[in-house]
């Protein structure tokens, strides 16, 4: 009906979807493997588009600005409908690798980068990933009490659930009907007789009190510590746990990826400096060879603008002590002051100067973990 032009029955296409991804399998030894759908794109779609952008001038210019907005446009579609893909960090790993590849196999046999710098790029790579493997790991998942089912991806907050999703305070839903059993007022209890300033909330999808700070992702469908944001580029919560190592992993990666930009125009546009070289570069595309390492330069140097911006607004919030949860609900209640043109949010609350503020965060994660809500209760 689809290939005839006729209508098809509502979430036809959907069911259809979704059969041929769980029939994408690859035959091993121990049975056939699962392949999810959202890492083939990065992996035969990159090097095809970046090879035919080496084919020409207009060619380079039209894919390279397309991609940013083909990226754009998929994470705000999968954004919208609250599911977790693995197509950022499959695209984010595979460009690494493939850039590593074409530097080794296209920039380093012309002779123009030493060996010490070679190993320098490697090494920095190499720490890259190390710092993001970290990052990858618990962000400080809040322990679901016992009993509560654990959410997976497939049971994700639904649009009639507000407050737990959404990070706001306040009780609602299981709490209101837990007042009624007279179970509220000990928690209510139990958050008076915090100190002064700390204030908990409870989350109505994980059946937890959660302390400052903590907020529900409604993309992993766990409640964490501090929550700073989902990170798409490595499926998962920036938290309490893993927020200096994914600082670290964006640092190194901008150290890296700029000196790779740098080692590579040097070779392909001798004698000009390599800011003039990347928007001026009269031999690039002389040979195919040089025309692909200039194409790989400027998917670079794209990449790393978008990366260099999200390191920017992290160091300013720190700077300020705020999270993008807590600057992101202070927009929408319109608490929080716009500062240095509105790139960082102060709500004033954590803010106590910026050196204390660094000390801060340089210590997360070296105090011991809090208990749980029902070992308090």
């Amino acid at each position: 009906r689809w290939l005839t032009c006729k209508s098809l029955p509502p979430g036809a296409l959907e069911r259809i979807a979704d059969t041929i991804a769980d029939r994408l399998r690859v035959p091993w030894f121990s049975g056939a493997v699962k392949i999810n759908v959202s890492l083939v794109p990065p992996l035969v779609l990159l090097p095809v588009f970046l090879h035919v952008a080496a084919l020409h001038f207009l060619l380079g210019l039209i894919i390279l600005t397309s991609l940013p907005v083909v990226v754009l446009w998929y994470y705000y579609l999968t954004h919208r409908r609250k599911e977790r893909t693995l197509f950022f960090l499959s695209l984010g790993l595979f460009s690494l690798g493939y850039m590593y590849y074409v530097f080794l196999r296209e920039v380093v046999p012309r002779g123009h980068v030493e060996y010490s710098q070679v190993v320098a790029l490697t090494c920095g790579l190499i720490l890259m990933l190390a710092a993001l493997s970290r990052a990858k790991k618990d962000p400080g998942y809040l322990p679901i009490p016992a009993g509560i089912e654990k959410p997976s991806h497939q049971d994700l907050p639904n649009k009639n659930v507000r407050g737990s999703s959404s990070g706001l305070h306040g009780i609602s839903g299981a709490a209101s009907s837990r007042a009624v059993n007279g179970e509220a007022k000990g928690y209510c209890r139990m958050s008076a007789e915090q100190p002064e300033g700390v204030k908990k909330d409870w989350c109505t999808k994980c059946q937890l009190v959660r302390p400052a700070r903590a907020g529900h992702c409604r993309l992993c469908g766990r409640c964490v510590r501090r929550l700073d944001h989902h990170c798409v580029w490595i499926n998962s919560c920036v938290g309490e746990q893993n927020h200096q190592a994914f600082i670290l992993a964006l640092s190194f990666f901008m150290l890296t990826s700029v000196y790779g930009i740098t080692l590579t125009l040097h070779t392909i546009c001798r004698g000009r400096t390599p800011f003039v070289a990347l928007l001026y570069c009269p031999g690039a595309y002389s040979d195919y060879s040089s025309a692909l390492s200039f194409t790989c330069v400027w998917y670079c140097a794209i990449v790393t603008a978008g990366m260099g911006y999200i390191l920017l607004i992290q160091l300013l919030n720190i700077s300020y002590n705020v999270t993008e949860r807590e600057a992101r609900l202070a927009l929408r209640d319109n608490t929080g002051r716009r500062l240095l043109g509105g790139l960082v949010i102060d709500t004033g609350q954590y803010n106590r100067g910026l050196l204390c503020n660094w000390g801060h965060f340089l210590s997360l994660g070296s105090s011991p973990p809090q208990r749980s809500a029902e070992d308090i209760v």
